[in-house]
């Protein structure tokens, strides 16, 4: 049996938290795999390939997540998902710069 099992935990550095448009990344990268996706958080468990489960977590900034797969191509799964919340959905808000966007110009 090939179900192979891996996971990773994430931190959620988005100042907007894991709203509609970063989980709708998610979904869609996840569901690029064969792998079973979860999600946890503390003692809730969702399904990583439903944006309106990835929402009912209610991950706002800081939120530490657990990302579990299960299947053929679990690890490339989570180290797929993983890199989304490190390059920070590529929100340009989710930069620790804030003086660029303070500039008028003149």
């Amino acid at each position: 049996m090939n179900d192979e099992v891996s996971t990773r935990q994430v931190k959620v550095s988005n100042p907007q938290g894991l709203h509609a448009r970063p989980a709708h990344t998610l979904v869609n990268l996840a569901n690029q795999f064969q792998a079973d996706i979860d999600f946890i958080r503390d003692h809730e468990r969702v399904d990583g390939k439903s944006i309106l489960s990835l929402l009912t977590l209610a991950a706002e900034q800081g939120t530490v997540l657990i990302i579990e797969a299960r299947g053929h191509d679990a690890e490339d799964a989570v180290e797929a998902l993983e890199n989304l919340f490190l390059e920070g959905f590529g929100d340009a808000d989710s930069s620790d710069d804030e003086e660029t966007s303070e500039t008028d110009g003149t």
